[in-house]
């Protein structure tokens, strides 16, 4: 499978359109004899259209230079992400099945759309023969549904140009009669019947913010699925604090989603995900430790690598297969029942979020007084309740919620942080009570646990301040 990154952008345009003179914009020297494909296309997808509502498209096309099945994915900007299998077979190559397999979960794919597509397609190139974009005017006849349309529209895709010469070219087609597609694509504009938009639940013709964050945690565990199944940091971090999220709603407005079962299964996929998350960061802190100390210290950073390494690894096959189950899709599933379901009248959201900060607040009084370090993170786990509880009303309450988020954070952070110096001592103690270098290093890990807790009053006094707190007090 091929794998590359499409930066296009399409416009549509009259049938007496012509390509103007392009020459001398943003370095175009010269424009080449266009070629002409003939190209037929087949999409595929659910027959509830689960790829095109999620912003994906899967074909199989003949004709033109690069035949074959694609995938085409979000990216950022005018790019997308599009992943090519070579090949006529008539059923999905498993290779694009296992990546849209979360979104499909077990429906089938099946064709949903015909596009034939004739082809004019012109290059333009720099003073050095380089090619940096191609110009395609194409004349498109789509069948869906036992209907047929027919429209012209021309794209320009990118190969060595910039955004600039995009830019350049596009005022160039618009003075000549063109405009920005409505559409994001051919095949979007065939089934534009059958794409109803979706909108958001609304009580009293308001949004719930209660779900609208449910969802959004929900889009969250999905978009970094991908990523998460290669094992990248980055992905598995950011689904699992979509997953913690999510959890931490579910419980802490319960009354809005009566009858959850949910909720231990995402402590499920949290773990899958930690498994892999926690030994990486930990990895990350011990060495950063070591490398401030003399090389002698190198067979202590050897034995920390060693053993993180494979937990790490073992948690990466561990996730995969946690990934690829029917647990997994059964989960997603009933994610999508309970927060697409209709939002009952369950009462005020803004004063469930003050009761929830007012008990961390007092289990955090508790643990500090104590000094008992299980008590601490026990308080930290309410804050991080807490801090989502406020994020959830943030976009309605404004300014002063966004402060008491920060603020919040920077407290959990702060625990956090003292957490991990208290995880890093367990770990050195596990690998190497038996060595002088591991000594020095539970030494440094104890005065990092020491100073981040004498930091946490600090963060306390700010995240009380009356200014972050009023507007949650008279709500």
């Amino acid at each position: 499978m091929e794998i590359a990154t499409e930066t296009e952008r399409k416009y549509d345009v009259p049938e007496s359109f012509e390509l103007p003179d392009l020459v001398g914009a943003a370095g175009i020297a010269s424009v080449d004899e266009p070629e002409i494909h003939d190209l037929d296309a087949t999409y595929f997808d659910t027959d509830d259209l689960r790829l095109m509502k999620n912003r994906r498209t899967l074909r199989r096309r003949t004709g033109g230079n690069d035949a074959g099945w694609h995938l085409k994915t979000p990216g950022d900007g005018d790019g997308r992400t599009e992943h090519r299998v070579q090949g006529g077979a008539d059923t999905v190559p498993d290779e694009l099945t296992n990546i849209v397999r979360i979104i499909v979960r077990r429906e089938p794919l099946k064709p949903v759309a015909r596009l034939c597509t004739h082809r004019v397609e012109t290059p333009l190139r720099d003073a050095k023969g380089r090619t940096l974009a191609l110009v395609a005017q194409d004349q498109v006849r789509a069948e869906s549904d036992g209907e047929v349309t027919s429209w012209q529209e021309v794209e320009v895709e990118l190969v060595d140009g910039s955004a600039v010469l995009l830019d350049a070219v596009e005022e160039a087609l618009i003075a000549a009669g063109a405009r920005p597609a409505a559409g994001p694509s051919k095949v979007a504009r065939a089934l534009a019947g059958r794409l109803a938009a979706s909108r958001s639940k609304k009580v009293n013709g308001k949004v719930n913010p209660v779900f609208r964050y449910a969802r959004e945690q929900r889009d969250a565990i999905l978009g970094y699925d991908p990523a998460a199944r290669r094992g990248e940091e980055e992905g598995v971090h950011k689904m699992r604090v979509g997953t913690r999220r999510l959890r931490s709603t579910l419980k802490t407005y319960r009354r809005w989603f009566p009858e959850n079962q949910v909720a231990d299964e995402l402590r499920w996929l949290a773990g899958m995900l930690g498994a892999v998350r926690d030994p990486q960061v930990l990895e990350e802190k011990l060495l950063a430790g070591v490398e401030q100390s003399g090389p002698e210290f190198e067979p202590a950073a050897q034995r920390i690598r060693h053993s993180l390494d494979h937990r790490i690894a073992k948690g990466r096959d561990e996730l995969a297969e946690a990934l690829d189950s029917d647990r997994y899709l059964d989960l997603l599933d009933r994610i999508d029942e309970l927060v697409d379901a209709e939002p009952p009248k369950a009462g005020d959201p803004v004063k469930r979020a003050r009761k929830v900060l007012q008990k961390a607040d007092d289990e955090l009084d508790v643990a500090m007084a104590h000094g008992v370090d299980e008590e601490i993170h026990e308080a930290r786990k309410g804050f991080k309740k807490a801090r989502y509880a406020v994020e959830l009303i943030a976009p309605e309450a404004g300014k002063p919620a966004k402060e008491l988020v920060k603020a919040l954070t920077a407290l959990q952070d702060g625990l956090g942080a003292h957490q991990d110096s208290t995880v890093a001592r367990e770990i050195l103690r596990e690998l190497g009570s038996d060595s002088f270098h591991f000594g020095v290093l539970y030494g440094r890990q104890e005065q990092v646990g020491k100073e981040t807790l004498a930091a946490v009053p600090a963060m306390v006094r700010a995240s009380r301040r009356k200014k972050v707190r009023r507007w949650l007090a008279k709500t």
